[in-house]
C-alpha cells in the first residue's frame, strides 16, 4: 500500500514538473456573418524561459501569431515566428499588441461560445509542450483586460 502511495505521489510530481505553462483569461472576438477572421487573446505565464511558437484552432483554416505595432505613425499588423515568454512573467496577448489571428473561419463566432485553441510552447532546449485552451467568445466591442466592452 505504501509503495502504491509513493508511486502516485511520484507520478503527480512528474505531472506538476511537466506543467510549466499556465494560461488565463483566454477569449476570442465575436464575428459578424461572412467575416473570415478574428483575434484570440490571453495571458500566458511560463515557469521557465520559453517561446510561444505555434497556434491553432479547429474553427479556423489557418492560425498565426501576430504583432500590432506603430510604424511611421501607422498601426501595422504582421505575423511573427514566436513570442518570448520570460520565466515567471505573464505575457499578455491583447488587442493592439501580440495576438492570435484566426483566419479562414469555418463559421461565425457567436458571443458565449467556447472555442478550442492549441498553443505550442518551446523551451530553450527545444522541448515542445502542447497546451489546450478553451477561449470564450466575447462581443465585437470587447477590448480585453478581462472587461467586456459595451
Amino acid at each position: 500500500m505504501k509503495r502504491i502511495a509513493a508511486l502516485v505521489l511520484f507520478a503527480s510530481l512528474l505531472a506538476s514538473a511537466h506543467a510549466q505553462v499556465s494560461v488565463q483569461d483566454a477569449w476570442v472576438r465575436a464575428t459578424v456573418p461572412q467575416q473570415s477572421v478574428s483575434g484570440a487573446f490571453l495571458r500566458i505565464t511560463s515557469a521557465r524561459d520559453a517561446r510561444l511558437v505555434e497556434v491553432g484552432s479547429p474553427v479556423a483554416g489557418r492560425s498565426e501569431i501576430h504583432e500590432t505595432r506603430l510604424e511611421n505613425d501607422m498601426m501595422k499588423m504582421r505575423p511573427v515566428a514566436s513570442v518570448a515568454l520570460p520565466a515567471g512573467k505573464a505575457v499578455e496577448l491583447k488587442p493592439g499588441g501580440y495576438h492570435i489571428m484566426l483566419m479562414e473561419l469555418k463559421g461565425a463566432l457567436k458571443e458565449g461560445q467556447s472555442i478550442p485553441l492549441m498553443l505550442v510552447v518551446e523551451d530553450k532546449d527545444g522541448k515542445r509542450e502542447n497546451i489546450e485552451v478553451k477561449a470564450t467568445v466575447r462581443p465585437l466591442s470587447a477590448h480585453g483586460g478581462g472587461h467586456r466592452g459595451h
